[in-house]
Formats: C-alpha cells, structure tokens, sequence
C-alpha cells in the first residue's frame, strides 16, 4: 500500500525557545502562513522511500494513504490522568483539566490523546496551534486540486513507551554540511519522560541530553558533523526524508475530536479497500478470487445439469403424446395437447367428463342449499355452469361453496349467478 507523507513546517518563531512538554508553550500569530510547496515523501511499502521533493498541492503524488506531519518544535506534549468523560465531552474536559498548563487560550488550540491514552488513567496529551492546522488540512484536502482527504495526523517526535532508549536528533543549522555553527542547530529528544525541541545555544539542551549514552542519535546530512562536535561522539546521519517517513509510520494519530472527517463510514471503506489491496492481503484477495471462480463454475454447472434434466423430461412427455396418440403431428405444447386429445377420445366413447354438462349439474344438485327453490334458468358454456338464483343471499353462496369443495369443484357468486367451474379448472371461488 503506497504512503504519501507530507510535512507541515515548522512556524517561525520571534525568539525565545519552543514548546516543550514543561511549559507547553505552543502560541499561534508568527508565522502561520503555509507554505506554497510541501515537502513530501512518497513511499511504496512504508518502509522505503521511493521519491521525495517539494510541490504544490495539486501536484503532490497519489497515494493509497496520506500522512500529515506536525513539525517537533509545534507541538507540546503534557501527561496528565485522562479524565473519565463521554466521548463527545473528553475534549472539554481534556482542556478544563489542561487549562493552568497552557499559554494559550485552549479555544484556540487542538488537543489529542497519544496512542494508549484513555479516560481513567494517566497519558499523554498533545497540544498544537489548531487554525494553522485546520489551514493545512483545508489546503491539503482542497476539492479543487481533487486533493484526497488526509488519513492521519502525526507529530515529528512524541513521548516513547516505559522502558524504551530515548531518541535524538539534530536538525536545522547551515546549509552546508560541516558547519561549526551549533546556534542555528536544533535538537528534538523523545524519551518516556516527554518529548521536546530546543536550540543547542544554551544550556538547557546540556541539561536535558544529561548522560548521552544509551540514546539513538540521528541527524540531518547538514547538522552531522556540527552534532559530533557538539556531543562528542559519532552521530549517524539520516535524511529527512527517512525522518518523516519513520514518524509516519509509528506516530499516534492526531487527527481526533473536530478534525475527525464527518464521513467516517466512506473513510473506514475506503481503508478496509486499501487494507485488502496491501502485500500483506495477497493471499486473501488470492482466496476470495478462487472461491468466486468455484461458485461460478460451480453455478454454471448446476444450471446445465438443471437445463439437461428439462430437456430429458420435455422429451419424455412428447415421446408419451406420440405414443398415446400417433395421430398429433406437432408438438407444441404436450400437457394441453395430451389433455386435448383425451377429452376428444373420452367424448367420442360417450363418456362424461368432469367438466360437461352432466357432471356440473350433478355437483350443483349435491351442493344445493337447504330452504331455497331451484334455478330460474341455466346456461352452460364449454367448462362451466351458470345458474340463475335470485332469491340467495350470502349464507346461502357459503353453504353452497362449501359443500362444492368437498368434490373439488370451484364457485363464483355475482348478480344474483352462481357459476360452477370444474376440479381441474384453475379458476378460484370467490364473491
């Protein structure tokens, strides 16, 4: 499933430090423009990087997935105990409970839960400018670029997990690689006691790093020497690129509360599709391809088996026409011609049958009501009896009826007209 990651500058500052998880410095105002090209990262597998560079947002690449990434130096990190609240509250209470920690009015800032956070127990909670970030994602998703919507929000470095070796990583600095320059360099550390992102010029970046050993260190091609210089000690260079795509692959995902997509049933589709089209899925998709081609052979198969057993049956019945009467030429419909020709056989050996005159009249003597007189008239029609019964009413339809049905025979009642129908008539009584 191919990633696309794009950063989010940092803001350009006035002066003094930047936020940390202490003092939770994150102020909006300097520098909240947004840049008029991103640098991005576009990945195959998550893992590689594939290409890299700056564009502007209709020209960034497509990717099955998209990953915004908030600079270190803009987001402050703070562990407190979640408070328990429902989810449409957690975000009020996150910022009532927050409130003596922040320089900033918590209106104007957008808070998430770090990954493992949740209401009754202690977490971590990260704070960032939220219009300079509603900004980018309106940029980022704007419908006319046809820009698709951001999957995930993730911080450049946040607080590690209990046990885990601290990371550090210099950036910033000249542009040419060797600068002695430490003042312009910048650190971002990330331990288990928070994560933060300071200038070297001054002490507190001492402090803090305390011990070096026993941390990962990285830097930016252009900060390593001055790094080594500054620590004291090899310090391995990575490229930005490999730095955003690390992050987006095991930041928490920010994107919570206001900034959630209102669409969460397409976005869950839409990630279940790119789920199913991953490496990892291919024997899946493999398996369900398979049993799709079985229940069709399968389906066609029955279907022909059906089909030949129609055709055989057909057979047999016009086989049986022909043999009980070698007179029909053509076959076109064997039951009625079947059905046809016995009636004329059984009329010209004198026989009654079930629908002429006699046996109609008979089943209308046995079925007749008690108390009333007889027809005023009859009418006989090939299949059916009409008799005229002015003096009946309803009681006498249904006492009728139902002695009619012990023989199978069918009525209709209308008009003052009762009609018989005979057993193997599909005509149904009814008023």
């Amino acid at each position: 499933m191919s990633l696309l990651v794009v950063q989010l500058p940092a803001r350009e500052r006035l002066g003094g430090r930047a936020g940390t998880a202490d003092d939770g410095a994150v102020r909006a105002g300097a520098g909240a423009a947004l840049p008029a090209e991103w640098a991005f990262v576009l990945s195959d597998d998550g893992r590689e990087v594939r290409q890299s560079g700056v564009a502007a947002v209709a020209l960034l690449p497509r990717a099955d997935q998209r990953v915004l990434v908030l600079a270190a130096a803009d987001v402050a990190w703070h562990r407190i105990d979640i408070p328990k609240a429902p989810a449409p509250r957690l975000r009020a209470a996150l910022a009532g409970v927050l409130e003596e920690a922040l320089l900033d009015d918590a209106e104007a800032l957008h808070l998430a839960l770090a990954a493992g956070a949740a209401p009754g127990r202690a977490g971590w909670v990260a704070a960032t400018d939220r219009a300079r970030l509603a900004a980018a994602l309106a940029a980022l998703e704007s419908p006319d670029a046809g820009s698709p919507p951001i999957d995930r929000i993730v911080a450049a470095a946040e607080p590690l997990a209990e046990g885990q070796a601290r990371l550090g990583r210099f950036h910033g600095g000249s542009t040419g690689e060797g600068s002695d320059d430490t003042d312009t360099l910048r650190l971002t550390l990330a331990g288990p006691e928070g994560a933060v992102d300071l200038p070297l010029g001054g002490s507190l970046a001492r402090t803090l790093v305390g011990d070096a050993a026993g941390t990962r260190w990285s830097a930016t091609p252009a900060a390593a020497a001055a790094a080594e210089r500054w620590l004291g000690a090899p310090v391995p260079a990575q490229a930005e690129a490999e730095a955003l795509l690390a992050a987006a692959a095991t930041g928490s995902d920010l994107r919570q509360f206001d900034l959630v997509p209102r669409h969460r049933g397409t976005r869950a589709l839409r990630e279940g599709w790119r789920l199913l089209g991953s490496p990892a899925w291919r024997p899946v998709r493999w398996g369900l391809a398979a049993l799709v081609a079985v229940q069709l052979v399968g389906l066609n198969a029955h279907a022909w088996q059906q089909r030949q057993l129609l055709a055989e049956r057909k057979a047999r019945m016009d086989s049986l026409l022909r043999e009980a009467h070698p007179g029909v030429r053509v076959v076109l419909d064997a039951p009625l011609q079947m059905q046809r020709e016995t009636e004329l056989l059984r009329g010209r050996a004198g026989r009654v049958g079930a629908s002429d005159f006699e046996a109609l009249l008979a089943a209308a003597a046995a079925g007749w009501p008690d108390g009333v007189g007889p027809a005023s008239s009859v009418r006989f029609e090939p299949g059916r009896l009409t008799l005229a019964v002015p003096g009946w009413g309803e009681p006498q339809f249904q006492q009728f009826q139902q002695r009619l049905r012990a023989g199978g025979h069918a009525a209709e009642f209308a008009s003052g007209q009762v009609s018989l129908v005979p057993p193997s008539s599909t005509r149904g009584g009814s008023r």
